[in-house]
């Protein structure tokens, strides 16, 4: 479906345009663009701005180098404001931070998300015998369930052990096959932390 974005609603013909981190969900900067610019990220899948300061279009990037890639765009209900989630090459703003708001406060748990979309696209896509996630969704449920069990005991025994290293990597380990058991049980996480908010407000 074609986005569309009303640019009549200002006399300057311009939208704010919201740039977002697609994986750390961090706003990065805000931008304004006129029809040309739309236009030419749609084309090029590269944020483009109308610099007001310039007077011209601006590709973030141009000269830098830290351009931004569009993931997805939305707009919103009023087609004035749009919002563009991106994939940064490097610091966005000119004084070397990560976003125009300062250093960046990430919130490294939105990276689940990220992980979830990408297991699932292995469910649905990927071929069993190059995929390791595949594999095990092949394998079905209780393979999977036994995995986790597997993950588990690894996690408590290297709790023993002291490593911090180690008890990190087990630790991954089992929540990644974790997400998988999840979503071959056709759940999510948004479906684990609803209980757990749910018990937390009773």
């Amino acid at each position: 479906m074609e986005k569309k974005l009303d640019f009549s609603k200002n006399a300057d013909g311009l939208v704010p345009a919201v740039v977002q981190d697609h994986q750390t969900r961090d706003v990065l900067m805000l931008g304004y663009m006129n029809d040309a610019a739309w236009e030419k990220t749609l084309t090029e899948r590269r944020v483009t701005f109308y610099s007001r300061s310039k007077g011209r279009l601006w590709t973030k990037g141009e000269e830098s180098g830290n351009f931004l890639d569009v993931v997805d765009i939305q707009v919103d209900c009023d087609q004035d404001t749009v919002l563009l989630k991106v994939k940064p090459h490097g610091p966005v703003c000119h004084t070397g931070s990560e976003t125009c708001f300062g250093d960046s406060d990430t919130n490294a748990l939105s990276f689940l998300q990220t992980l979830e979309s990408v297991i699932a696209d292995r469910k649905s896509a990927a071929d069993p015998s190059t995929s390791y996630v595949a594999s095990l969704f092949k394998s079905g449920t209780k393979k999977i369930a036994q995995k986790v069990g597997e993950e588990a005991v690894e996690l408590v025994l290297e709790t023993k052990d002291g490593n911090e290293e180690d008890f990190l990597n087990e630790a991954a380990d089992l929540l990644f096959h974790y997400l998988i058991l999840l979503q071959a049980s056709d759940k999510s996480l948004k479906d684990v932390s609803r209980i757990l908010q749910e018990r937390h407000e009773q």
